[in-house]
């Protein structure tokens, strides 16, 4: 008890919570009225004993890990950082292929039967939307188009036939619909085929958060690639539809590993200044990914030759085992300061430092605290919050958001309808998407550089409302006047019009997906940024999933669809100015950090004007629960409840 009150006298009155644990809701005050009067024995009763840490916990020098541990090894200075940050970099270009192998393993192809006049009769008719995929490598990846269903007018007289022939425009001789003909009434397997990778990423992403931040970065990212290896070379040898579409589900949830445990540890080696930086150069190698991925389609020929190349690389990051280690942040994080101390020596060696370079006494302190015990956090914790549940939820919907809608403006552009694309050609539909996905990303650059995370958040998602709901309101008064006589409108109008808003609400919507991950992985602790990882990127999954049940039901229900995450995007408008803003600031370490991370005004307070809101002190006491004496906590005036 001596000790309790000895740490509330020290930490000014306010009793702070524990590392890694949730802000208690009521105690600080109470806390801070009792502080006063136990602290003169409280010290009495102690002074034979060290001086404990502050507030309870390690070494503010160890937990500020931005402020002293990086720069004590140099930040990205250091070679050895640059070298991990680079083998962070190049399984993008193998995430890139895998994630969009779907749309030529599972390209719809024309078809007819081979025992008719074989002038087409029955021929498939081909369709492209988006079914996006997150990466990051997913800081910028728009993903592979989705299936087609059959055309309407194939009937019941069509599909009778022992033997069909196919031409595929995906660059391939086979693939998995002309192997085991799922053409007409058996094309529904084609759509659970694409289901079961998205929802093993889901899953994946759901899953691995959590274990990553329990067991750390490392033994995600090398036990999701020797699973990934298992399962996506037995994809290759798969005898039907049914083991195909299982073996995909464990491949999606082994890549979803991948892709997770990479972000977390890009974000977690660079300093602030290099974080936005870094995630774009990966997206733009996943991106690279996909742009070569028609070549490599066409140069293979085969799709269990496509498959079995497409996975074959992840046999080098077998040696990661030995030449990449655990996340420094999050074992300094999670206070295993031994194994802290032994990567920091680590680091030197490797970038030939001298320990003696040490000023702020990061090694001292370290040795001090080599006896306390491992705290590790789930990520259910955040339900405790008040400020970090908030965030993360917001982000989740702006990511459910961008990615789902984003469909709505693919199948918009190619006709939603599924009975036209742009230019009839399988090679021009795919360079389209992969070049406003292009385009996204290289615009995401200057404006977040600009205007910060959350205001190029903001901007994109005003573009993507815009977009929408002109093309819901205006094109549909447009179609109205094009039917009276003589008002000089014709259809090609309003096509030109649903293109030019289509590409619009396809770049921004790119944007907004994207950029509310990377916010999401930046204001999220680094206790559990795994597990809010996990979140965000789930949501971008529900998201794309979208892509493949509307094609399963034949495109109805479409307009509905569009209408539903128009609204979406009016909340998220609001919901987006209540975030923090996380540019060139510190990445939170634990709990705590993340829940004081809060919303601070677009523009700053005028000299001499009093801020709108309360300051701590005088909440405590406008609540009625503290006398007058308590505002004196050590809390100072000048801090807000409006930021740090």
């Amino acid at each position: 008890m001596a000790i309790d009150r000895r740490r509330e006298a020290a930490g000014g009155g306010r009793q702070l919570p524990e590392e890694n644990g949730s802000l208690p809701a009521g105690e600080a005050g109470s806390a801070a009225a009792a502080a006063p009067a136990v602290a003169p024995p409280a010290a009495a009763e102690i002074q034979t004993l060290p001086p404990p840490p502050a507030g309870g916990s390690c070494s503010p020098l160890l937990l500020d890990y931005d402020g002293s541990v990086l720069p004590f090894l140099g930040g990205l200075g250091g070679g050895y950082q640059r070298t991990l940050v680079l083998l962070t970099w190049i399984p993008a270009l193998f995430i890139g292929f895998s994630q969009f192998s779907d749309s030529f393993l599972l390209d719809q192809p024309d078809f007819w039967c081979r025992e008719a006049d074989g002038q087409g009769n029955g021929t498939g008719h081909l369709t492209r939307g988006p079914a996006n995929h997150s990466q990051s490598g997913i800081g910028g990846m728009l993903g592979a188009p989705a299936l087609p269903t059959p055309p309407p007018g194939d009937n019941a007289s069509q599909c009778h036939c022992h033997e069909w022939q196919y031409r595929i425009r995906a660059g391939l001789v086979q693939n998995v619909v002309s192997k085991w003909d799922l053409v007409c009434e058996s094309s529904w397997k084609v759509h659970i085929a694409k289901f079961s990778l998205l929802v093993g990423l889901i899953f994946g992403y759901l899953i691995t958060g959590c274990i990553a931040d329990w067991v750390g970065r490392r033994p995600v990212l090398l036990f999701s690639v020797i699973f990934i290896l298992i399962f996506g070379l037995t994809v290759a040898l798969s005898v039907n539809v049914t083991m195909f579409s299982t073996l995909r589900f464990f491949e999606g949830f082994c890549l979803a590993g991948i892709i997770l445990s990479l972000y977390a540890l890009r974000i977690e080696l660079c300093p602030p200044g290099h974080r936005f930086m870094v995630t774009m150069v990966a997206s733009f190698i996943a991106m690279a990914g996909q742009f070569l991925m028609p070549g490599l389609a066409a140069l293979c020929r085969d799709w269990q030759v496509l498959q079995a190349v497409i996975i074959c690389p992840f046999l080098l990051m077998l040696l990661y085992w030995v030449i990449f280690p655990e996340s420094l942040r999050w074992l300094m994080a999670t206070q295993q300061f031994e194994a802290s101390r032994k990567l920091i020596l680590h680091f030197t060696n490797k970038n030939e430092m001298n320990v003696e370079s040490d000023i702020k006494g990061v090694m001292p302190e370290l040795e001090k605290e080599l006896t306390r015990r491992p705290k590790k956090v789930c990520i259910v914790k955040v339900v405790g919050t008040r400020n970090l549940w908030k965030n993360i939820v917001v982000l989740c919907v702006n990511s459910l958001t961008g990615f789902g809608i984003h469909h709505c403006f693919a199948k918009s552009m190619m006709g939603h309808e599924a009975k036209m694309t742009i230019t009839h050609n399988f090679y021009a539909d795919y360079y389209t998407m992969a070049g406003i996905a292009l385009a996204s990303c290289l615009a995401m650059c200057p404006v977040v550089g600009f205007l910060g995370r959350r205001g190029g958040l903001l901007l994109f998602m005003i573009l993507t409302a815009l977009a929408s709901l002109l093309q819901l309101g205006l094109l549909n008064l447009i179609g109205k006047y094009s039917q009276l006589p003589g008002s000089g409108m014709s259809d090609s109008v309003k096509d030109k019009f649903s293109t030019a808003f289509s590409i619009v609400g396809m770049f921004s919507s790119h944007a907004v997906g994207s950029l509310s991950v990377f916010f999401c992985a930046e204001i999220t602790p680094t206790v559990i940024r795994g597990g809010g990882l996990g979140l965000v990127l789930a949501s971008a999954g529900f998201g794309m999933l979208t892509a493949p049940i509307m094609e399963l039901h034949n495109q109805k229900g479409y307009f509905l669809h569009h209408v539903i995450f128009a609204c979406c995007t009016l909340i998220c408008i609001i919901c987006i100015l209540l975030l923090p803003e996380s540019k060139n600031q510190n990445l939170p370490e634990n709990i705590p950090d993340g829940e004081h991370y809060t919303r601070k005004p677009l523009l700053p307070h005028k000299k001499g004007e009093q801020p709108l809101l309360l300051t701590n002190s005088e909440l405590k006491d406008y609540s009625g629960l503290h006398d007058s004496s308590a505002v004196g906590d050590g809390v100072s005036e000048n801090t807000t409840a409006n930021g740090m």
